[in-house]
């Protein structure tokens, strides 16, 4: 996967079947989805692949058991069944994880035993196990770090986890690898119309040598999540609002908090939401919060009500209680919801069910929905697409499909950090090996290398720190302090790799921090780490 290649097709390409504007779950999907029927399909994406709402996410791969509480069935059942075929599809990134709910009543391990067996049922023959009442003395060996006090009982049930920015890269390779093209920080600054007011194609601009190019194509997808109405105001400026975005946080604390590898569900909060304290690569990272914000941006930030909430109820669950000072990373991500017509703030009310949305100039615009159910959101998308441009009746390849770097579930070896690269381990231990000094850690207390970082610019078109360190090792939503201490490291390495001057490096680096910084509850100043 590499930049300078796929930006060449932009000259090269007359005519596209599909562009694709936007390059997290939706998007990536969408032209996956094409480029696997046969059309000619570019996906272009103005930052980073899932630099948004696809990274930020809590890491679940589920049917949601809040909207079996609501009554949605419809929306559980599609979840669950795609949830079942990711796991078969991406078995490197996705894996089975237990969740337990501590119950303080004595009614609360049956009433939710009953539930979550309904939501079993619903799996059918993807379910990923029974749920199980446990007692309260079981409930405690599984989860020593559980408030004790009151506790009656607990209720076992199976959802998925998986890395989402992991997921995102690997879809972008898959969509090469198919014949399709996926480009990174190339911004779609227009739209390109006919006489008769149809979309013909885009205007897109190079974010870094600010080239610009007019890219034609018979079909123009918006993908753009939380960004839908931008595209939108581009289209028709009397358009409405389409989307609102709805915040949620997480945040990241040490392994101590949550000696388990069995993740907690706090199934109803003091605003009515269910909170997860979720192991994940080797920290216990707890959210989320619904809070409807007015404006969407790329770098949301947690809100101080939305960290005293998170931190409140983790304190009323956890023995151990999490202080700002434990914070490790905070990071904020933005759903796109559907806006609900009667302009309703309550985002409980807002349908998590995706929509696809047909302009009369031909955009065709997908709103809504999760990372669970990607692959559905874009099967309807290019089905609409194909409709309304009449371009034949093609069938969805996408249900069975290996996504780049499956490898069969049972030869996953999560005890090692490489892991998520599934099928692309060996290349990297052979960088390792071939060069000594890949194989020394970007930071001493976490087990990432610089062959990864190296691996990460030469294959999975990573071109700045953020890049590598947020999407590609994780290492700024895992311990932002150490991210922050090694950006030099990775800013030297990008510049060596890339041709790039000392000078460019600083920058970079400086840019870095200063992004990194809001991703801290406390001041942090940077110690410097030189590699040998």
């Amino acid at each position: 996967m590499k930049r300078n290649e796929e930006l060449s097709k932009l000259s090269t390409v007359k005519e596209w079947d599909f562009i694709v504007i936007g390059g997290g779950a939706s998007g990536l999907g969408s032209a996956l989805d094409a480029v696997s029927r046969g059309f000619k399909t570019v996906l272009l994406e103005s930052h980073d692949f899932a630099k948004a709402t696809s990274s930020r996410s809590t890491k679940l791969v589920h049917g949601g058991v809040r909207y079996l509480a609501q009554g949605d069935i419809g929306l559980v059942k599609e979840a669950l069944k795609e949830r079942g075929l990711l796991a078969k599809n991406a078995a490197h990134v996705v894996k089975n994880q237990s969740f337990i709910i501590p119950n303080y009543t004595w009614w609360g391990g049956i009433y939710y035993k009953i539930g979550l067996s309904v939501y079993d049922f619903l799996a059918g023959k993807l379910s990923l196990g029974r749920t199980k009442y446990i007692s309260k003395s079981k409930t405690i060996e599984k989860l020593p770090t559980i408030e004790q006090k009151n506790l009656a009982s607990g209720v076992i049930y199976q959802d998925g986890q998986f890395d989402d920015a992991r997921l995102a890269i690997n879809l972008a390779q898959t969509i090469i690898e198919k014949g399709g093209s996926a480009i990174n920080y190339v911004k779609v600054i227009n739209l390109i119309k006919n006489e008769s007011n149809k979309i013909t194609g885009v205007v897109v601009e190079d974010q870094f040598t600010k080239q610009q190019y007019n890219i034609y194509a018979k079909v123009v997808i918006n993908a753009t999540g939380v960004f839908t109405n931008d595209i939108l105001n581009m289209n028709n400026p009397k358009h409405g609002k389409y989307v609102v975005p709805s915040q949620g946080i997480h945040l990241v604390l040490d392994k101590s908090f949550l000696k388990s590898d069995d993740a907690i569900m706090i199934p109803k909060t003091s605003d009515g939401r269910v909170l997860f304290v979720v192991p994940w690569h080797d920290r216990a990272l707890v959210g989320t919060t619904d809070t409807l914000l007015e404006n969407e941006s790329f770098e949301p930030r947690a809100l101080e009500e939305e960290i005293n909430f998170v931190l409140n109820t983790a304190r009323q669950y956890l023995s151990k209680k999490p202080t700002r000072e434990d914070v490790k990373s905070v990071f904020a991500g933005l759903r796109p919801l559907a806006a609900p017509k009667d302009g309703s703030k309550n985002t409980k009310e807002v349908s998590r069910s995706h929509k696809v949305v047909t302009s009369e100039t031909g955009l065709i615009s997908i709103i809504g929905g999760k990372w669970t159910t990607y692959r559905k959101m874009a099967e309807d998308t290019i089905n609409e697409a194909m409709k309304f441009h009449k371009l034949g009746n093609t069938t969805s390849k996408t249900q069975n499909m290996s996504v780049h770097g499956n490898v069969r579930a049972e030869t996953v070896d999560r005890t090692s950090h490489l892991y998520v690269y599934g099928s692309d381990i060996p290349k990297i231990k052979a960088l390792q090996h071939n060069n000594p000094e890949y194989a020394e850690k970007i930071h001493p207390d976490h087990p990432f290398t610089v062959a990864e970082a190296v691996w990460a610019i030469q294959n999975e078109m990573a071109e700045t720190i953020e890049d590598i360190l947020a999407r590609r090792v994780r290492l700024l939503f895992l311990d932002a302090r150490a991210a922050i201490d090694i950006a030099h490291t990775i800013a030297l390495i990008i510049a060596k790799e890339n041709g790039h001057s000392a000078e460019w490096a600083n920058e970079q680096a400086k840019e870095f921090i200063e992004l990194a910084k809001g991703y801290l509850l406390t001041p942090y100043s940077p110690k410097s780490i030189n590699l040998n």
